[in-house]
Order: structure tokens, then sequence, then C-alpha cells
């Protein structure tokens, strides 16, 4: 079946760098282009390092997802009927659609993947280089919490476990198809060993550091935000400041959105989704940033700590890796409400160098992915 190719004629032309030729012809891959998160930033920065290299994904929405490069290849999937919004009920048969995808000709290929993109078939003289965000989350680490919190009439959550087996069973056959595994964290790194018994190497997610700004702006309120889900506990910040009655900015948009405002104070205020610019403005304007989550990295922690601001994280992930205790911010021991009120309450803006946070996250840049990625690719050419 042929495939629709999206040329994107509103992406300025970039001029490959010469000494890329080193690596061949290269194609990058993609889970899905349907939203922008930490993983579309990482292949937002592939995209500029192979300008001339196409971008194959399973599903591509051009409403909800910012094309980057020249040429977006989506899967046969995405013709199918509602597959852009209901994806989720298409699961099954993205294993399907991922091998389907042809990478003949192709002396290079980096899929940039949280779940199917690693199962791409590459023919035998194809280098395959996977930057695999975390092993697929509704599988492993978050399956008991995938099924229950699906807001889905019971006989069909009944229906998955079977099915979540079988995608099991062929995800970690998947993860073995990958020439050479690269990871964002240590965190990663340990559920990749765990889960698909292989290692990868270490290379931190790039964060804009270079457009965010400290302005030694006073704090008026504490902020948190991103995607509005179950397992980034924002229910806990919520629960905090509801006790303490003091000034909460959460920004972001997401299925706990209504459940979330339900459990606040007057204090706290919902802003929504919020442009690259505002989120900017409110990390400036915040007395610090809120993480009670565990996440593979989190971009989110680093943005505010480039606008010099201490971030109290949740001791554990991506938080224990980029936030240094009692430097950048505040580590808590516990996930529940009473250690992040504990924390607020005990928090003192004087006990932190601004200089310094923003020097913690300036080892985060964009230039040090770029540079660290090409000298990995390098050593295994």
């Amino acid at each position: 079946m042929e495939v629709s190719v999206y040329e994107n004629p509103n992406t300025a032309m970039q001029t490959p760098d010469p000494d890329m030729k080193r690596f061949g012809k290269v194609a990058l891959v993609h889970d899905y282009l349907i939203q922008d998160g930490g993983a579309e930033r990482v292949l937002g920065e592939l995209q500029k390092m192979f300008p001339d290299a196409p971008t194959y994904t399973l599903l591509y929405d051009r409403d909800h997802a910012q094309a980057r490069n020249q040429k977006i290849i989506p899967s046969i999937m995405d013709s199918w009927p509602g597959a852009r919004r209901f994806y989720q009920w298409y699961m099954p048969l993205m294993p399907m659609a991922v091998e389907h995808m042809d990478f003949s000709g192709y002396d290079m290929v980096i899929s940039s993947s949280s779940s199917f993109a690693k199962g791409i078939i590459v023919p035998p003289e194809t280098r395959h280089v996977c930057y695999c965000h975390t092993p697929t989350r509704f599988l492993w680490q978050e399956r008991i919490g995938y099924i229950n919190d699906l807001r889905q009439p019971r006989v069909l959550r009944l229906m998955l476990p079977p099915l979540l087996h079988r995608l099991r069973l062929w995800d970690r056959l998947a993860a073995e198809r990958p020439s050479h595994l690269l990871t964002n964290s240590a965190t990663s790194r340990e559920r990749i060993r765990r889960y698909y018994n292989r290692d990868a190497h270490v290379i931190f997610p790039p964060v804009e550091t270079d457009k965010i700004r400290v302005d030694g702006t006073p704090g008026k309120f504490w902020l948190a935000g991103g995607r509005l889900v179950g397992y980034k506990r924002f229910d806990l910040v919520v629960k905090a400041f509801a006790k303490l009655r003091l000034p909460l900015k959460i920004y972001g948009v997401g299925p706990e959105y209504r459940r979330l405002k339900a459990l606040a104070s007057p204090e706290t205020e919902f802003l929504g989704y919020v442009t690259d610019e505002k989120k900017k403005e409110l990390y400036s304007q915040a007395i610090g940033y809120l993480y009670p989550q565990i996440e593979d990295f989190g971009i989110t922690a680093v943005e505010a700590m480039a606008a010099g601001k201490p971030v109290i994280a949740y001791g554990k992930g991506g938080g224990a890796e980029t936030v240094v205790d009692g430097v950048t911010g505040k580590h808590i021991e516990g996930q529940s409400w009473e250690d992040i009120a504990d924390a607020v309450v005990r928090f003192r803006a004087d006990d932190f160098d601004t200089s310094k946070i923003r020097q913690r996250a300036e080892e985060f840049s964009e230039e040090n992915f770029r540079r660290q990625f090409l000298r990995y690719l390098d050593f295994v050419t």
C-alpha cells in the first residue's frame, strides 16, 4: 500500500553539515507525531542534525504536532478511520504497522522510541541506533495502573490483560532489534536492563537552556505543570497547597484536569495550555518549581533551573539525577502531600545560589546533546 509523504513548506531549509555525510544515507523514526513533549524535542534535535533525513512515524497529526523537517512519512495506519484521534484502540496493530515500514537503501536508521518505533525491521547491512526514552510504560512499569486508570466499561478492561501480554512479548523481542541502544538517564538504563536484558548508553536529552533567562524576579507563587496525567502526581501538589493555602499555578492539560480542580483551594490557579514563551515567564516569576513525579528524566525541572529557580523534587527517578539536593533544590523522601507541604514550609530562598542552579541546568543543553550524540555515532560506526 502506498503511504502519504508530507512535505513541510513552512520549515526553513537547513544546510547539511558536510561532515554528516560520513554516516551515509540516514532515516529517522518516531513512535507517533500527535503531540509535542520531551520525546518530540529529542526528535527535533535529530532532525536539525540530519536535515536531509526523512522522518517515519506511525501517525502524524499536523494540527497538534509541530513538523520540524522537510519530509514526514506516516505509516499505513495514518489513513485508517479515527486513527489519529483514537490511536489507543489501534495499539494491537501498531507492531504490524512499524514492521511494514521500508528502510531499503539506508545506511543508518535512528529511532526515537518510547513504545513501538524500536521494533522496525531494517536490512542486515543497515545500522539501527535507537534512543529508547523508556521501556514501554503501559506494558511494563505502569501496566497495572494503566488498566486501573482507564475510564472504560469494566468488561473492556477485563479483556486488556491478555492483549497486553501479547504486546509485551512483541515488545521484548522488538528491543533486541536495534544495533545500539541509547537512553535518557540512569533510571531508564536500569529499566532497560530489567525488562529488556540489554545495556544502554546514557545521553541526557536536550533542553533549550539558551532560550531561558535568569532575570532575578522575586517569586510570587509556586509552579508545577506538564501533561495532567495520573502518574505525574499533581494531585499531591494540589492537596498540599489546599492545606497550606499558598499561591500555586499549574499549567498544562490532560485527563486529570477536572479531578485536580475539584481538589484545589481558591489559591490554586489552573492555566491550561501555555505557550513556550508564557512558560518561560512563569518560571521567572515563580518562587520555585514542584516536581512530585517519577520521570525517566524530566525536562520541566531542568527548564525551571535554567531560570535560576530551585526545584522541590521527589528523590527518585530523573529528579534525583538532575536536581542536586541542597544546591539546586530539595529532594523529598516520600511521595506524599505531607512531604511536599513540609518542604514548602521549610523552604528558604536564601539557601540557594541562582548562578549555581543555572550552571547545573546548562549541563543539559542542546549543544551538549548534539556533541555527545555525534561522538557516540562516531564510536559505533
